[in-house]
């Protein structure tokens, strides 16, 4: 009984080691490894929706132009519209996606070379697309679609082998309870204890996102949060303690400093490489995350949205790409259009993309730009303008006796040079028909003596 009883007593101690394994405090959680799966990603998709897409109208924040900021532009359309005595609340009903699809959504992600998708699962309006009992009559079910949204599109991107993700905005612009822990100088927790930890734990428990994407923090301080207490049960307790990854948004001054990968800011491109792995979240359309209808809100290019990717895939970050889906549950062909785009360039050229790691130089800088990763034994180099001459010079890679290069896309051979620093190569002589892709262009490099 005493053997029984020690080892009784050792399996509990090894239980109890396991499950605090990460201390709620900064210097613990930051120590986490990354899992893997994250940075083979590369390209996520981001999903702007909620009762802002019903005004889809500048942006998500319309309803804090509308009754905090009092944006001029936005009063007056909005009074213009739908009245003075239209309030934002009534939008919900409007939020109907009947339209909505979730296996289309999923196959048009697919499409795209996206491997994870992260969903709006709460904005700073506090209308959340799951059933909450801390937001009763303010969710998609009690009101709008009558539809559990996360459901829905969790299941249907798991179903194409996708990672379904979940951004979820800490404070809520006009809540009642945050406004009063706000006018306490964050002395008091309501907001946190009755809703803000009830809504993520049924999020995290009932729907298994492997990124939790925090947002709407920067107001108050990480202890007002319990950033860390939260993340501690995320890591050691929760469904997806192994698999999840986080961002940096969890309290005043942790971006850039504490949490999971970091964004920094949005849209954001250091131009070098990073020693902490980062995510740049960059729009689509110009300014808006939501949909905008405005005119003036115009569409990035797929040539600039593979600069993007390129660049941040280089400097070793991931890209996620957001788009905005309408009111009704459609995405609107200018965003497929440049979805299936980048999505056809990746069938291609992905080689380049997923599972790489930054080379010891990020962009050439000879006579023509050109984006270097690495996997394996190979450097790839990406150029996005085809030279006049069909020459690029590229001056990092060094040659060796057995260095071969090759077109990602065609069996066309690859000819080139090595004198003096770096290799000049001569671009194999192309139709339009036979080129492996419209916007831009993948070599190979083998067996460099600076591999």
């Amino acid at each position: 009984s005493s053997k029984m009883a020690r080892a009784t007593a050792l399996v509990c101690t090894v239980l109890l080691v396991c499950a605090a394994a990460y201390e709620p405090n900064w210097d613990s959680l930051d120590a986490r490894p990354l899992p893997g799966w994250y940075d083979e990603s590369k390209f996520g998709l981001f999903l702007h929706w909620g009762v802002y897409s019903v005004p889809s109208y500048v942006d998500e924040w319309y309803w804090w132009e509308l009754d905090g900021s009092h944006d001029p532009e936005v009063v007056d359309f909005h009074n213009r519209v739908y009245g003075p005595n239209f309030k934002y609340a009534d939008f919900a009903p409007r939020f109907t996606a009947e339209l909505f699809n979730a296996t289309e959504w999923a196959d048009v992600f697919a499409q795209s070379g996206a491997k994870y998708i992260v969903l709006t699962t709460k904005h700073h309006e506090g209308f959340t697309l799951y059933p909450t009992g801390a937001s009763w009559n303010w969710n998609s079910v009690d009101t709008g679609p009558h539809m559990d949204l996360v459901d829905a599109l969790s299941k249907a991107v798991r179903a194409r082998n996708l990672t379904f993700g979940a951004y979820h905005s800490l404070f809520e612009w006009f809540h009642p309870l945050y406004l009063q822990d706000k006018a306490s100088n964050w002395t008091t927790r309501n907001y946190v204890t009755d809703v803000l930890f009830p809504e993520l734990l049924t999020l995290v428990n009932n729907y298994e996102p492997e990124i939790v994407w925090a947002d709407g923090d920067w107001e108050a301080p990480y202890e007002y949060w319990n950033s860390t207490g939260f993340l501690a049960w995320l890591y050691n307790d929760s469904p997806v303690k192994d698999t999840v990854v986080v961002n940096d948004r969890w309290g005043g001054g942790c971006m850039c400093h504490h949490g999971g990968y970091y964004t920094c800011s949005d849209r954001y491109q250091p131009g070098h490489i990073l020693p902490h792995k980062w995510e740049n979240c960059f729009t689509t359309q110009t300014e808006s995350w939501g949909y905008d209808r405005r005119f003036t809100d115009p569409y990035q290019t797929i040539p600039e949205l593979l600069d993007e990717l390129l660049s941040t895939v280089a400097y070793g970050g991931n890209l996620l790409l957001n788009i905005g889906p309408t009111w009704d549950g459609r995405i609107l062909q200018a965003f497929k259009d440049r979805l299936f785009g980048l999505g056809a360039w990746l069938k291609i050229n992905g080689d380049a993309i997923y599972g790489t790691k930054p080379w010891t130089v990020a962009q050439n800088q000879s006579n023509i730009d050109a984006y270097y990763t690495t996997k394996g034994p190979s450097v790839y180099g990406t150029f996005l303008t085809w030279p006049l001459n069909n020459t690029l010079h590229f001056e990092a890679p060094v040659a060796s006796a057995s260095t071969s290069v090759t077109m990602l896309g065609t069996s066309k051979p690859v000819k080139f040079t090595s004198v003096g620093g770096g290799i000049t190569v001569t671009l194999p002589a192309l139709n339009p028909a036979e080129l492996p892709s419209m916007y831009a262009w993948t070599l190979r490099f083998d067996g460099l003596s600076n591999r």
